[in-house]
């Protein structure tokens, strides 16, 4: 049976690019609550955008040190069906987030040069332990900054006993994505600059072009 790798694309911010991912058969969209990211959205631009989004598709929204007002705030306007908490939120914040507004969570994790597949299978167990509620670890690469930074990791660093469960993020694009999902056979992977033709204004003939690299990935 071929493994199907899901796609995530993020930091969407106009209706046409939910079409876009839509048509190019995303499964997740990434919307951003995060006020200095160019991808950020308010929770009313993000109901709009919801709008557009067909069944079946979740809607993944990005938070960075956000508290439970601020969270259950957007989710009052847009009900995006899952959480990413970006920031430097320790397992219990995650997990008393989203039990407090009944959504499940991705943890992202911005991979350091000097970080060990060792942290990284201690921290699944630690979110997992944190709540049932946790949904897996987004791989990122990590940045004095949040947010993405266009640029890989050390893909070997990644265990084999979280691959299947781990969202691949960092630095993904349509030149690399193919190898990314040959060698690593993550649950998913997630892109934003990779997609884009400017900061938050993505292009659709990448997002298409994406979504075919995986696939062609998955095929391998």
């Amino acid at each position: 049976m071929t493994h199907r790798t899901r796609i995530k694309l993020c930091g969407l911010t106009r209706l046409e690019d939910i079409r876009a991912a839509v048509a190019a058969g995303a499964d997740a969209i990434g919307l951003v609550f995060y006020p200095p990211s160019p991808r950020n959205v308010s929770a009313e631009q993000a109901s709009r955008l919801l709008q557009e989004l067909p069944a079946f598709i979740s809607s993944v929204g990005l938070f960075v040190n956000a508290d439970l007002e601020q969270v259950r705030q957007v989710l009052s306007i847009a009900p995006i069906s899952m959480l990413q908490f970006h920031g430097d939120e320790t397992p219990e914040q995650c997990a008393g987030i989203a039990e407090a507004v009944g959504r499940p969570f991705l943890r992202a994790l911005r991979i350091r040069p000097e970080t060990k597949s060792t942290d990284l299978l201690e921290s699944t167990l630690n979110y997992r332990g944190a709540s049932p509620l946790f949904a897996g670890l987004l791989l990122d690469t990590w940045s004095d900054a949040y947010g993405g930074t266009g640029k890989v990791f050390d893909w070997s660093l990644i265990p084999a006993e979280i691959a299947h469960q781990a969202v691949l993020s960092g630095g993904l694009n349509v030149q690399n994505v193919t190898d990314a999902v040959r060698r690593i056979r993550p649950h998913a992977v997630d892109v934003s600059s990779g997609i884009e033709a400017s900061k938050g204004v993505k292009d659709a003939a990448l997002m298409q072009a994406f979504a075919n690299a995986v696939r062609a990935g998955d095929s391998q």
